[in-house]
């Protein structure tokens, strides 16, 4: 009976989200409160079960995606993107300019948000293509595989920073383990993968689209620019106190919790933690890419509540998927599943990216596919002993694969760089399921060294 409520609530989500075009947010809502129903939970707990999602799933999050939205538009408006994307180019030169791309997109992807990182660098590849007198595509195709990546597989993004809260993964494991796998999985899905699709779709590559009017077109004086070392230094600082937390507790710790935590165990330990990790590195933002660049008070001000609009429906949508979580979780949905798979050779991993994979073709959203896979495999994953960190990095590769006509960056993707639907899926679609495949094999290597 679970199952089949299950099956009937997310088809009820995709028919409000796909056929009547209802808010993703409010879908979810309305969703989680039918399957509670469905599932016979008693109707005065039901609201108490949303209320104990959403609040779950945003007390950290809210942290990381309001601090790192500022952290990334600091950088931005001060031309710190700017300066990181150019540097790179200069030092790369033109032979080796998808890998300078890739780079500066996964330099640049870290600290902002998907949709954010491909507003920023089209203007900028698209310079690079004119100058150098190459195709525009042969230079998007690498800057979109490694803002995916970013996306999909790498804290303190929203999906694996949501799905590491959900599996209690450890974030800098999440970030240590999410960048093995992502080396391999850009160049595969970027620069070799780029060279097969100029031979399949040739015309994709010939396209003369138009520069998009997107505001970060803006080009920046060397003299009124931060520095190249400064620009990079704010941008990967959170990631560095998270690496910085995960190597001690690693080295000194064994990966152990200690019982008697000493102070400095206490301060590394907080330095590490994503809210605080983001803190501070907003805090160094402030004065690196703002009063040290001589900006004012109320140009600050404006950058911060401009970065702060464009999240808030997004901390909406991935509480409403909290909820809807929760539902499954309390309505018994989230035991039936570990009870049938109990004597299942399919490995958790496996079945994690599996279920993000189908709810990301049904969806559209990566997240929210992240997010519900994450919640059905959280039992599973405890019965198996596996690593949480890798469970999250499977249900991160599976939630970014075959992205179609229902995700926002297939559109975004299409329009940027003048391509047709059937081009889009042959570049876009392939590039996008290309990666949900080299994140799986990169997690199930890694989990046949560390089981």
């Amino acid at each position: 009976m679970p199952f089949i409520v299950l099956t009937l609530g997310i088809l009820l989500l995709l028919l409000l989200i796909i056929k009547f075009k209802l808010n993703t947010y409010i879908a979810l809502i309305v969703t989680a409160v039918v399957v509670g129903i469905g599932l016979g939970m008693p109707l005065n707990k039901i609201a108490t079960s949303i209320q104990t999602g959403i609040g779950s799933q945003l007390g950290e999050l809210a942290l990381v995606f309001g601090f790192g939205a500022m952290l990334g538009r600091l950088v931005a408006d001060a031309g710190g993107a700017y300066t990181i994307s150019t540097t790179l180019i200069d030092i790369f030169g033109r032979k080796r300019l998808q890998i300078a791309i890739v780079i500066a997109s996964f330099i640049i992807g870290i600290a902002l948000f998907f949709e954010v990182g491909i507003v920023l660098l089209v203007p900028i590849v698209f310079a690079i293509a004119i100058e150098a007198q190459v195709p525009v595509l042969y230079l998007g195709i690498p800057m979109g595989a490694a803002l995916s990546v970013t996306h999909g597989f790498l804290p303190p993004h929203p999906a694996p920073t949501a799905i590491a809260t959900i599996l209690n993964a450890n974030v800098g494991r999440v970030l240590l383990f999410g960048i093995i796998i992502a080396i391999p999985t850009v160049y595969i899905a970027g620069p070799l993968f780029s060279r097969w699709a100029k031979r399949i779709v040739p015309a994709a590559f010939t396209a003369k689209p138009k520069l998009p009017t997107t505001g970060a077109k803006r080009q920046f004086k060397v003299s009124e620019a931060p520095g190249f070392g400064l620009s990079v230094l704010t941008a990967l600082f959170p990631v560095i106190l998270m690496t910085i937390t995960t190597i001690y507790e690693l080295v000194i710790n064994h990966g152990h919790t200690p019982k008697n935590p000493s102070l400095l165990d206490q301060i590394i330990s907080l330095i590490g933690a994503p809210g605080i990790a983001m803190l501070i590195s907003l805090l160094f933002a402030l004065w690196s890419m703002g009063i040290h660049q001589h900006k004012t008070a109320d140009a600050i001000k404006n950058t911060l509540e401009n970065a702060t609009k464009s999240i808030a429906m997004l901390l909406l949508i991935i509480g409403g998927g909290g909820a809807f979580k929760e539902i499954l979780i309390d309505g018994g949905v989230g035991k039936a599943v570990a009870d049938l798979f109990s004597g299942s050779s399919i490995s958790p991993l496996l079945l994690g990216w599996l279920v993000a994979v189908i709810l990301r073709v049904s969806l559209g959203s990566a997240t929210v596919a992240a997010l519900t896979a994450a919640g059905l495999v959280a039992p599973l994953m405890a019965q198996a002993g596996i690593d949480p960190a890798l469970m999250v990095i499977a249900v991160g590769s599976g939630s970014v694969a075959a992205s179609h006509v229902n995700d926002a960056g297939f559109w975004m993707f299409r329009e940027y760089f003048g391509l047709t639907v059937k081009q889009t899926l042959l570049t876009w679609t392939v590039l996008e399921t290309l990666i949900a495949v080299c994140g799986l094999a990169g997690v199930l290597v890694l989990n046949a060294f560390f089981h």
